[in-house]
């Protein structure tokens, strides 16, 4: 890294039309954060004197967006270039800074990338280029002898032999902070866009004497900026194909295609864990050793221990998994579920602020809410809690060995004691007492040559 302090200026004042959004394209998400959230994290992994973030098109929304963070804003009322953009925070950076430039629809950007161009600058003026085999849109890099950046030529105004180069700018550059004002300065808006570059002043430093270190990023995705949403989606894959790669190197987990996997918050794996296809992982998810995960399943701030399986069409959210428990397939876990060791919950269940004890098992079609289940309960394929009276949520608690039977229903507020069996078609409104036989029977009539009404 260099010596000289770091300020770093993050042009993030984009309308972002070809979005065709109401949202600021800044706060468009990858990977389930917005893009300048990215951009940040990695500035903020080289410890900056200060981020100052240039905004603009909804800058109340992206204010908002990131009001716990420490950050300086500048905000650009006019979209008049890049050069106008960096102006606007200059006023707020000492004069023997450095400035790190950074673009916040460039979210794919590495802090190691960016601790090697500012330690390639040397208190002077570094630039971040890439090679692309098709070029077209982007400003191109012009060396002179020697292989020296001399300027950069955006593609509107380039000669045809200009736009044969390959190596072009990224938008990412670190500049000294005195001579940059007086770079800025100087600039004029006389070219195809009618816009004040930044780029202008690689050429105003070379006239100046100052050397330009280039830096040639070997990962275009890394510097690969965001326009529309073909460029978003491209980012995006691109951005879990990475946190894919990670994880199978740095954590050992199982993917059956790395190409079909979705985290958009943090994942952390135990030994020998197994996810299939099509999982997508939401907020801060845990899983404990040798967790497998079955396709088209949704796992959301959750924690699963060791020796669990989740099967296939599963969503899990807000939950807490004991250990060698079964879920699904086609179960839904809402938030405050909590199933001990062994629990199994089956196909077509729901369960939301449920305790389920160690090995006990709601195997088929059945919602549980709000609900407290002891140790070795059977629950009955199509046992339903009636924990909503219209104006407030009532608790069912069940104790251990109950065993209910098929379609029963459960009218909280409701206790039923240990050891209690109820038989199936059942609708319990009062509490059990421990081992109990309660069945509600009632009188079956059968009437002979019956014709249902419209039929002749």
């Amino acid at each position: 890294m260099s010596s000289e302090p770091l300020s770093v200026v993050v042009l993030a004042a984009g309308e972002g039309k070809r979005m065709r959004s109401t949202r600021p394209k800044v706060l468009q998400t990858v990977a389930g954060r917005p893009m300048l959230a990215h951009v940040l994290d990695a500035a903020s992994a080289l410890q900056p004197e200060a981020i100052h973030v240039v905004y603009g098109h909804g800058g109340d929304a992206v204010q908002a967006a990131f009001a716990d963070r420490s950050l300086a804003w500048a905000l650009q009322s006019e979209q008049l270039g890049t050069g106008h953009a960096v102006a606007q925070a200059l006023p707020a950076i000492p004069d023997h800074h450095q400035i790190l430039v950074l673009c916040a629809d460039v979210p794919l950007i590495r802090p190691s990338t960016l601790e090697a161009l500012v330690s390639e600058a040397h208190g002077t003026l570094s630039l971040l280029t890439v090679v692309l085999p098709e070029p077209t849109g982007y400003g191109r890099v012009v060396r002179g002898e020697g292989g020296a950046v001399d300027a950069i030529v955006e593609e509107k105004d380039a000669t045809p032999a200009q736009r044969a180069i390959t190596e072009v700018n990224t938008g990412v550059m670190c500049l000294p902070a005195s001579p940059l004002r007086h770079w800025l300065g100087a600039l004029d808006a006389g070219n195809a866009q009618g816009e004040y570059y930044l780029t202008d002043c690689i050429a105003m430093a070379r006239a100046d004497g100052w050397p330009v270190h280039p830096l040639v990023c070997a990962d275009p995705w890394e510097v690969q900026g965001v326009n529309d949403r073909a460029q978003l989606a491209a980012v995006e894959r691109a951005a879990q194909h990475r946190q894919a790669v990670a994880l199978m190197r740095d954590q050992g987990l199982g993917l059956a295609d790395p190409a079909r996997f979705d985290l958009r918050g943090e994942l952390t794996v135990g030994q020998d864990c197994f996810i299939d296809a099509s999982v997508m992982i939401e907020g801060t998810v845990t899983l404990d050793d040798d967790v497998h995960v079955g396709p088209f399943t949704r796992l959301c701030d959750c924690h699963i221990q060791s020796g669990t399986r989740v099967l296939a069409h599963c969503d899990v959210e807000g939950s807490e998994i004991g250990h060698d428990c079964r879920v699904g397939p086609f179960a839904r876990l809402r938030p405050g579920t909590a199933l001990a060791d062994r629990a199994r919950v089956g196909n077509f269940v729901e369960t939301k602020q449920a305790r389920v004890g160690a090995d006990s098992k709601i195997n088929h079609l059945s919602y549980i809410g709000d609900s407290q289940l002891g140790a070795e309960v059977n629950v009955g394929a199509g046992t339903i809690t009636c924990n909503y009276d219209g104006r407030k949520k009532h608790r069912t608690r069940i104790g251990d060995r109950v065993f209910i039977g098929s379609n029963t229903a459960l009218v909280a507020p409701l206790a039923v004691g240990e050891g209690v069996t109820i038989g199936a078609g059942t609708t319990v409104r009062e509490d059990i007492p421990a081992d109990t036989l309660m069945l509600e029977s009632g009188h079956l009539r059968q009437i002979p040559g019956w014709r249902s009404r419209g039929k002749d």
